[in-house]
């Protein structure tokens, strides 16, 4: 018995001196970042434990105003330092700030918020670090090849027709919310481009799926600003843990279902290159080529692997997609001489035609990607990410210790007037040719930029090309609020706080 009391005693012991050595050393962390960081402004008092936690709002429309008011405030400082918890993070939010961590390939690793993203996404191009990162995105770069997109461009036709037939119910009547209306047609673009599964959601609106994706985000989102939540425990006994669990299994439910649908049933009968027996090419689809895909070894993808990129391309590829065209939709409805420059430009490639658009008449359309381009500056779909400093470094003269987390704030990077004069205007000319060079690379990145830019961005601007061309043929757009009543909230992606609401007036040919 006192045998036994004994190794327990040091076992306990043992442990003791492990937490207080664990203890010693992240404290000790801590107090080197706080030493190293003095000297950059910071956007007031942070207490011990919490940092500015509690300077924070807590509604998502209120924070993100209140970040957004920050960088108005501290325009002209080199950085702008914020604590939260234990963690300090440094908002970057000019050019000169942003590449040297964009552009490095040392500081490649998504920052520490990211791990909230893991249950639902796993380790996937978007989270993942290190080698995996590099493996997997040169595995799956070849699946975006322009070859390809080619083939996706006929699904985004057939599914911007289907747009066009709903939005024809509410013309010449009262405003409504297009915010729905896109984001489903968007959600049934990926669906059959990346998992070759028509699930008709404009037809089905009260969607499980985008219900759980909006909540995910939201809930996910929260967690990060709270500190307090971070510890797994902390989050699913006193936190949305519940609700959490719940919308993960909707999500991955149904991605695991069309995977194995597509493993019985798609991928044996995939005719990817050859005629099938009607004379027509099989489409192919994002996850017929992750099934088929190899890497150097000669090694196939796991089942892991496979949902991890397509949940990623799920929610990337739409999510995002959906929020750039809605607000170029308002914008356009704003201001209705630049929505008729871009009916001209679509007269003088389709003239009175209402016939399905093709890759070279993509690239005519030229004013229209200035349009897509200046809503993005204006409204990025993606507001804000964030990376880890890997190396101790340095950022326009001050030292920034390793482990620190740099917040890229997109959406005031784009306001900077040095680049955009008068930023809040809405200028497509500003992406004219004449009018980009030698601008700055780094003072623009809607899809981020470096080695770790966005891999889907041409299929984005596709995608938002064709549905903005198809609602412009045969839509006037008229917007019903202003830029005040839009109420911008920054959770993973910019959304209004209460949609899209506009007039359609139908055109005649």
């Amino acid at each position: 018995m006192a045998r036994a009391l004994g190794l327990v005693a040091a076992g306990a012991c043992v442990l003791a001196l492990v937490v207080a050595w664990v203890s010693y050393r992240l404290l000790r962390n801590v107090i080197r970042m706080w030493t190293d960081l003095k000297p950059v402004p910071s956007i007031g008092v942070a207490y011990p434990l919490l940092g500015h936690a509690l300077q924070l709002k807590t509604s998502a429309v209120e924070f993100f105003c209140q970040v957004i008011g920050y960088t108005d405030e501290f325009r002209n400082a080199p950085l702008l330092k914020v604590w939260l918890g234990p963690l300090p993070f440094l908002f970057l939010y000019h050019a000169e700030t942003v590449e040297p961590v964009l552009n490095n390939s040392l500081h490649m690793d998504k920052a520490y918020s990211y791990k909230f993203l893991h249950p639902w996404l796993g380790t996937g191009l978007l989270t993942s670090t290190g080698n995996k990162w590099r493996s997997r995105r040169k595995l799956l770069t070849p699946t975006f090849h322009f070859s390809i997109l080619n083939d996706f461009l006929e699904v985004m036709n057939e599914q911007a027709e289907v747009l066009v037939d709903r939005l024809d119910d509410h013309a010449g009547k009262k405003p409504f919310n297009c915010f729905s209306h896109i984001t489903l047609c968007a959600l049934d673009i990926i669906c059959e481009t990346a998992m070759g599964k028509k699930i008709y959601a404009q037809s089905n609106q009260d969607s499980e799926y985008v219900h759980s994706v909006y909540r995910m985000s939201d809930l996910i989102s929260k967690r990060q600003r709270k500190p307090w939540y971070w510890p797994d425990f902390a989050f699913h006994y006193f936190g949305d843990g519940k609700e959490h669990n719940h919308c993960l299994k909707i999500l991955h439910t149904f991605t695991e279902s069309v995977i194995r649908e597509r493993e019985v049933y798609g991928y044996h009968d995939m005719e990817s290159d050859s005629e099938s027996k009607l004379g027509k090419k099989k489409r192919r689809a994002f996850l017929d080529m992750l099934l088929k895909t190899t890497d150097e070894d000669g090694n196939k993808l796991t089942h892991q692997d496979i949902r991890e990129e397509v949940d990623t391309f799920m929610f990337e590829g739409h999510d995002t997609t959906a929020a750039g065209m809605n607000w170029a939709i308002h914008l356009l409805g704003a201001h209705p001489e630049i929505q008729r420059k871009v009916q001209q430009e679509l007269y003088e490639v389709f003239g009175d035609s209402d016939r399905p658009i093709n890759n070279e008449d993509l690239k005519k359309l030229r004013y229209l990607e200035c349009v897509i381009k200046e809503a993005l500056r204006i409204f990025p779909s993606v507001p804000f990410f964030a990376r880890t400093i890997c190396e101790d470094t340095h950022i326009n003269g001050y030292k920034v210790p390793k482990g620190v987390n740099v917040i890229i704030l997109t959406y005031a990077l784009h306001r900077d007037p040095r680049f955009f004069p008068e930023p809040e205007e809405f200028r497509p000319e500003r992406f004219l040719p004449e009018n980009t060079a030698g601008r700055n690379p780094y003072c623009y990145i809607p899809f981020s930029a470096g080695l770790r830019n966005c891999i889907g961005q041409r299929f984005a601007l596709m995608e938002e090309k064709v549905i903005l061309a198809s609602i412009l043929r045969s839509f006037n757009i008229v917007s019903c609020q202003k830029r005040d009543d839009l109420k911008p909230h920054g959770d993973l992606v910019l959304r209004p706080e209460q949609g899209i609401w506009i007039t359609l007036e139908k055109r005649h040919r």
